[in-house]
């Protein structure tokens, strides 16, 4: 099986639009109460992206895969809770995720395999973890079928990380995230096929204090422009 085309560096794919024409999701709607009540009485609405576009590997059966989309509950709002992957991954290696992975034979649903998966690679106990929903399917380019399940968090945790997978574990505020201002469209050719991705760059402070750049993009970025049009609805 040939090798997979990569994107080596996001950042070096050209911006072709900033999404500040459409509007923030309302702070008031950004509550964990809020948030909870949303994923209760579901609106109408339809995902904006599906998925990474036509898969490459298509040698590859479909696989199924879950990722915690974990809402912190800070006294200051809601923070998303993301991990930057390890560099000597074979697979998304550096990049900025949600906790999760692959389905095993013994995890009873979607939901199983999001918190199985987190608590492997963050050590976050599925005791301080309250699953409020999921949003559709997202289809990978690697043939990969994730399920992004919506958590609300208590913030008395302490987290592990799984140091081989999970090179550091760091919050982005919520409405920060919710805001289209902050999203940028990159567009590309890879193997004659027109491909275009999000990112949502946040600036916070790193392992050692210092402000870093967090590049939040691909999947993880188009997820939670799902994320966007489900509260925005």
């Amino acid at each position: 099986m040939s090798k997979l085309p990569r994107i080596v560096d996001p950042h070096a794919i050209p911006v072709v639009g900033i999404d500040d024409h459409l509007p923030a999701v309302a702070a008031d709607l950004l509550t964990p109460q809020a948030v909870r009540r949303r994923f209760e009485a579901r609106p109408e609405w339809t995902p904006e992206i599906a998925g990474d576009g036509k898969r490459f590997n298509l040698d590859r059966e479909p696989t199924a895969a879950s990722v915690l989309v974990p809402l912190v509950m800070r006294d200051d709002g809601l923070k998303v809770l993301l991990t930057r992957r390890t560099d000597h991954l074979r697979d998304h290696a550096g990049q900025i995720s949600f906790p999760g992975g692959r389905a095993e034979e013994h995890d009873d649903d979607a939901v199983a395999t999001a918190l199985r998966e987190t608590e492997e690679e963050v050590g976050l106990h599925r005791a301080h973890v309250d699953v409020i929903g999921a949003l559709p399917h997202y289809t990978t380019v690697t043939s990969y079928i994730v399920t992004p399940v919506v958590a609300l968090v208590r913030p008395d945790f302490t987290l592990a990380l799984d140091g081989f997978e999970v090179a550091e574990a760091f919050e982005v505020p919520l409405q920060f995230l919710m805001t289209p201002a902050h999203h940028r469209r990159h567009a590309f050719e890879m193997l004659g096929q027109q491909r275009q991705f999000l990112s949502m760059p946040w600036r916070g402070a790193g392992p050692d204090g210092e402000p870093s750049e967090y590049f939040i993009w691909g999947a993880t970025a188009a997820m939670l422009r799902n994320l966007y049009r489900f509260l925005a609805a």
